[in-house]
């Protein structure tokens, strides 16, 4: 067995069936502790969201939405237009459900872990914050435990090279070819360093703002990559409106039956390729959002983990259930198409050339992932090195967006989705040991929100 075979048993046995277990095991874990937090807090995240709560005054530096706009422009990526046709051939159209189930109890995951990231993170002199699963575990639960964020720092900075860099790099390379030459054609290699090089450019201009410059990007980017392609899947769906309850039918029936089709049956099927790909998708339990989540302007930790929450339901039950929808509808999963080109084949039937706005959406969700995810590396890299080590990472966060457009990437893309497997691990364990104290400060806020009728 050679080095890459090796890395990518590797990257199998970590993304494999004890860790789906482990994430969605806390997920619901902490679902049934804070009492259902998905519907408790539900319409309380939206008017924090819309800014009723905002203020000028409090510690932070980006707003509730500019919180939400950075992670969700690192989660909304390739996971809600492959990543759903990948599930869907893998595990046939009930592994959709269990996406949607991964979202559910996701939503608790992300509640916590970005209380937690505001409550223990760390204000310098300069007024730039320092938070993310890194700093609540070393604080929360004492220095003993100092090793264990270290990891998380460095599975994080080696996951933002591969799955945050070079790997949405390659995707917005790829989208573009499809719309130069079409989905049939070879990819140029001019057409790879042009888009290599027009991305690295724009990715240093964004990035090397920080993260005041990163979430006005994403604040105004979000929206409308978000809008475009929901617009254009809804239209679909409105086309083949009759259709979609036999659909829903469909990916229910199948979330309990494997089509014979399906390797590995039910478990090892089904429901394994629903989990893994919504985790992909919504990023649940990871530990990447509470870093963008705790430069928030607040002083009230619950108040982001409420906002956070809605992000695997944007991300996951809105976005992913269109594409699925639309792949199921118009019946492209049974005509044979690969991942990569399913989804764009299914908005082809519906609306001939429509193939192409998959392709411009592609190019809109991978690039705001790349912007995203430099800003989780840089505040790893901050808490390993020190300040003084951010502006050469970020330098070298560019370089690696021009090598993922232009090389074939393989191995490499199989450790650092290895690593980001790995960065789960830390994050659970503080999650759950922490967990009587996110529960303890949720109580008290819901009860000081109930008295002020804001609730």
């Amino acid at each position: 067995m050679n080095i890459p075979q090796l890395i990518s048993k590797i990257d199998g046995i970590i993304w494999g069936g004890p860790l789906m277990v482990f994430l969605v095991g806390t997920g619901l874990y902490l679902t049934v502790r804070t009492g259902f937090v998905q519907g408790r807090g539900f319409v309380h995240a939206l008017k924090a969201l819309g800014g009723r709560f905002d203020s000028d005054e409090d510690p932070g530096e980006v707003s509730h939405f500019g919180a939400l706009a950075t992670a969700l422009s690192a989660t909304i990526g390739t996971g809600n237009i492959v990543g759903v046709a990948a599930a869907i051939i893998a595990g046939g159209p009930g592994a959709v459900f269990w996406m949607w189930v991964t979202a559910a109890v996701g939503m608790a995951t992300k509640f916590a872990s970005c209380t937690l990231a505001v409550r223990f993170r760390r204000v310098d002199e300069n007024g730039e914050i320092h938070g993310g699963p890194m700093h609540f575990i070393e604080l929360g639960l004492g220095p003993r435990f100092k090793w264990l964020a270290w990891l998380f720092a460095f599975f994080t900075v080696t996951a933002s090279f591969g799955i945050g860099n070079m790997f949405q790099a390659n995707n917005v390379a790829a989208a573009t070819n499809s719309l130069v030459y079409g989905m049939e054609a070879a990819s140029s290699g001019t057409v790879n360093a042009v888009v290599g090089a027009v991305c690295a450019a724009l990715v240093a201009a964004v990035i090397l703002g920080g993260i005041k410059r990163i979430a006005k990007f994403a604040g105004t980017v979000v929206p409308f990559m978000c809008a475009f392609y929901v617009i254009v899947g809804v239209a679909i769906l409105v086309k083949f409106a009759d259709r979609i309850p036999a659909g829903i039918g469909t990916i229910l029936y199948h979330a309990f039956h494997a089509p014979e089709s399906v390797a590995g049956g039910l478990l090892g099927g089904v429901i394994r390729s629903g989990v893994a790909r919504g985790l992909f998708s919504n990023e649940a339990g990871l530990g990447s959002a509470p870093i963008a989540h705790a430069a928030a302007r607040t002083d009230e930790p619950i108040r982001e983990g409420l906002v956070a929450l809605l992000e695997p339901f944007i991300d996951t039950l809105v976005i992913c259930s269109i594409t699925a929808l639309v792949i199921v509808c118009t019946g492209a999963y049974e005509m044979g198409f690969e991942k990569g080109k399913l989804t764009s084949a299914a908005f082809d039937l519906a609306f001939p050339g429509a193939g192409r706005a998959v392709a411009v959406a592609t190019i809109f969700f991978a690039f705001s992932t790349l912007v995203s995810w430099s800003y989780y590396g840089d505040r790893a890299v901050d808490y390993l090195f020190g300040k003084k080590a951010v502006v050469p990472y970020r330098l070298v966060y560019v370089g690696f967006v021009f090598l993922g457009s232009v090389i074939k990437l393989g191995w490499v893309i199989d450790f650092c989705d290895a690593m980001n497997g790995l960065m789960a691990i830390p994050n659970l364990i503080a999650l759950i040991a922490l967990s009587p104290l996110v529960v303890s400060m949720l109580n008290d806020y819901m009860a000081r929100m109930r008295a002020e009728g804001t609730l």
